[in-house]
């Protein structure tokens, strides 16, 4: 089984200018991200993927193989179902440019789940992690997912859910971490698929999937791993990496 990750990167594409060129101690966040993928040795190739002439000569002059995509793409899955068509893969994992701290446990359970799938009733698999934090069960732009009891993904959503009927009955939260494992024949299939009404109204690209009926796996991680969406969040990249390297 052919393991290959690529890695998005946008040049505009948060509240940080130019996010994925900014300096993290001494390389681009981008850079980053490139070379914590690359340190697990879980992959046989890492790929960055962008639209961008500029990122596209700061990564290849690091030695980073890059596809230039050829086009605007509606999603991060698009951008990197046409490259995948130029890759040689059983299983794509996608970590976004701006996660230089994703762990090697995380993505090497990603692949396990499908090393496991020995009847590939799987089509695709990402990451959840437990919710701690008041403030991020009501925040919109952290999306949470409830799933089965085998793990598959039942929904997406902005609101809080599952919602908590009987105060004293505990239940875990989770948050949707978005790192995605796809059979590459699944991969290539999502342009194809419409926009249905639920991912219309809650902008989850994830949700596309449930709409048309694919099984998505969901895998527990313990870590959290903060990615860069502005100053503040690369003030604290910076001092979290300062912090692992002193």
């Amino acid at each position: 089984m052919k393991v290959v990750a690529m890695i998005p990167a946008r040049l505009a594409s948060s509240r940080l200018p130019e996010k994925m060129i900014q300096d993290l101690c001494g390389l681009p966040v981008i850079l980053r991200t490139f070379e914590s993928v690359r340190a697990t040795q879980l992959f046989e190739e890492v790929i960055v993927v962008t639209d961008s002439k500029k990122i596209a000569t700061l990564t290849e002059g690091h030695g980073a193989k890059t596809i230039l995509s050829d086009t605007e793409h509606e999603t991060g899955s698009d951008r990197i179902a046409e490259a995948a068509k130029k890759v040689d893969a059983d299983i794509i994992i996608n970590v976004q440019g701006d996660e230089p701290f994703i762990d090697k446990n995380s993505l090497s359970a990603l692949i396990h789940c499908f090393k496991e799938d020995v009847e590939r009733l799987i089509d695709l698999a990402s990451l959840m992690v437990a919710i701690t934090e008041d403030e991020q069960l009501i925040n919109p732009n952290v999306v949470k997912v409830v799933t089965d009891l085998k793990g598959k993904a039942l929904y997406f959503s902005r609101s809080t859910i599952p919602f908590n009927r009987d105060a004293n009955h505990l239940m875990n939260c989770f948050k949707h971490k978005g790192v995605y494992a796809f059979r590459k024949s699944a991969l290539l299939a999502f342009p194809k698929l419409s926009m249905g009404p639920l991912e219309r109204v809650e902008k989850i690209e994830a949700i596309r999937y449930l709409e048309h009926g694919k099984r998505l796996q969901m895998i527990e991680t313990t870590v959290d791993a903060p990615g860069i969406d502005t100053q503040e969040d690369l003030d604290k990249a910076i001092a979290n990496f300062k912090k692992m390297n002193s």
